[in-house]
């Protein structure tokens, strides 16, 4: 791609923010190691350029959610540690053994099927015992945790599997002093030591995400895996903005005006016609909508900087593009419009795209259709 070319739209993935941001959040837990988590392409961002990139800041693990989006890794030749966690019965589980990832496991069905593919395979799986905490989601209950412990350690005596890791995941960690905190942090160690004291011998134990990572150092353990916050996104705006917490966003989505023209007073808008003009004024075409992520619940509300100022959606967001009014300015055809960026230059944010839309910024990121090229910028490693 020929990065000086005009394009219909584009989001500008800065690596130097990402690497700087994996600094800031080794700094934030500095007797653990970091995990960058790189699930849904890095968050809408991009996986491998992205995971490269937090290795080069110092993360010395990378997660994703699916074993194919870590398979998709190993397969561009990322290397170290790579992490696991949302498996359904049958999955690739040969593949990831051979591909030495570490693997979560939450019951009986996925430690048989990993046992099964590191025997196939002829050498030991990496596994991580995963704990339900009080998440609800994946992960083994209390209740079961013992006989989970117990069938994992026969199948490490036996050599098929290698218990590399306890883990679980908070529910609550972006509320401080929600009181669910403290309870899966207590019952996470107390699973912890059950295991332990029966023989598992983990490389990590973590429970830490992105706003635990921030907030509460007494959950860091050995590893904090962190999401959005490797993003510049903040992953609880209540309590700090990224400025706050020292990092800075990375994604920049701009697109090019189709489009400028004057239109009178009294002139409807785009779909349903849920924003009359109300005198004579231009409109801006921007040629983006909904099947390239923008949310179709942002429209009236959802804020474009052009020409120096701030726009505010006219009407309905529709499939391939959105109106603005420019209430008179007459910026030229492609000129740029910038959705959400950092904010240095007074361009709105994935947060303010957030409150216009009702949703979180992870969302903003992450739903980033694939028409919309990501253009990496600032590849080589500072200093």
């Amino acid at each position: 791609m020929n990065e000086t070319a005009p394009l219909r739209a584009r989001a500008e993935i800065d690596l130097a923010a990402l690497r700087a941001n994996v600094r800031t959040l080794r700094a934030h837990a500095p007797s653990a190691a970091v995990m960058a988590v790189v699930k849904s392409d890095a968050y809408g961002h991009g996986a491998v350029p992205c995971a490269r990139a937090a290795l080069e800041a110092g993360a010395t693990w990378l997660g994703t959610a699916t074993p194919e989006e870590a398979l998709a890794l190993r397969a561009a030749g990322v290397p170290g540690r790579v992490m696991c966690w949302l498996w359904t019965p049958g999955g690739p589980w040969r593949e990831a053994v051979e591909a030495d990832l570490d693997v979560s496991v939450s019951g009986m069905w996925a430690l048989r099927e990993v046992v099964a593919a590191a025997a196939a395979a002829g050498v030991p799986a990496r596994v991580q015992l995963k704990a339900d905490t009080g998440l609800g989601r994946s992960g083994c209950q209390p209740a079961d945790w013992p006989e989970l412990v117990e069938e994992a350690l026969r199948a490490e005596a036996g050599g098929r599997i290698r218990i590399t890791g306890l883990w679980s995941h908070f529910a609550c960690a972006d509320e401080p002093g929600h009181p669910s905190v403290r309870a899966q942090l207590a019952l996470f160690r107390e699973m912890v030591t059950y295991a332990e004291e029966r023989g598992v011998r983990p490389e990590v134990r973590h429970i830490a995400n992105s706003p635990a990572t921030l907030t509460l150092p007494e959950s860091h353990f050995d590893l904090v895996r962190t999401g959005i916050a490797v993003y510049g996104i903040s992953p609880s705006p209540e309590i700090g903005t990224p400025a706050d917490f020292g990092l800075r966003p990375v994604m920049t989505l701009s697109a090019s005006l189709a489009l400028v023209k004057h239109v009178p007073g009294g002139h409807g808008v785009s779909y349903g016609h849920h924003y009359v003009t109300p005198g004579p004024t231009t409109l801006g075409l921007i040629p983006v909508g909904y099947a390239d992520g923008i949310p179709r619940h942002a429209s009236g509300t959802g804020p474009v900087l052009v020409g120096g100022k701030w726009r505010t959606v006219a009407g309905r967001v529709a499939m391939d593009q959105f109106v603005v009014d420019l209430g008179g300015d007459e910026p030229a055809p492609g000129s740029e419009a910038v959705l959400f960026g950092p904010g240095d230059r007074g361009e709105p944010t994935a947060e303010d795209w957030a409150r216009a839309a009702g949703t979180i910024a992870y969302e903003i990121v992450t739903r980033i259709g694939t028409r919309v090229p990501r253009v990496h910028v600032n590849r080589e490693q500072d200093g």
